[in-house]
């Protein structure tokens, strides 16, 4: 999961720093990811992963780290 997340983030997050060489923990905003990009990186991942991010979980916090985005998706589906 963390590759396709890693993946969706070098096509959609238009991050300063390598996604693959970030740490899981890292916050994607200082490394350059904007609230618009934001946008597209969880339209991204809705359709990668079949899922729709309720909007209880549309909040900067949910995307700021690739270890808070597989936290959702984990949540969204029941780890499947």
């Amino acid at each position: 999961m963390d590759n396709q997340i890693r993946t969706i983030l070098l096509q959609h997050g238009k991050l300063g720093s390598d996604a693959m060489t970030l740490a899981e923990d890292a916050d994607l905003y200082q490394a350059g990811m904007t609230s618009h990009a934001s946008v597209n990186v969880m339209l991204a991942l809705e359709g990668a992963f079949d899922v729709e991010f309720p909007d209880r979980m549309l909040k900067r916090s949910v995307f700021e780290s690739i270890r808070n985005m597989r936290a959702a998706i984990d949540e969204l589906t029941g780890g499947r």
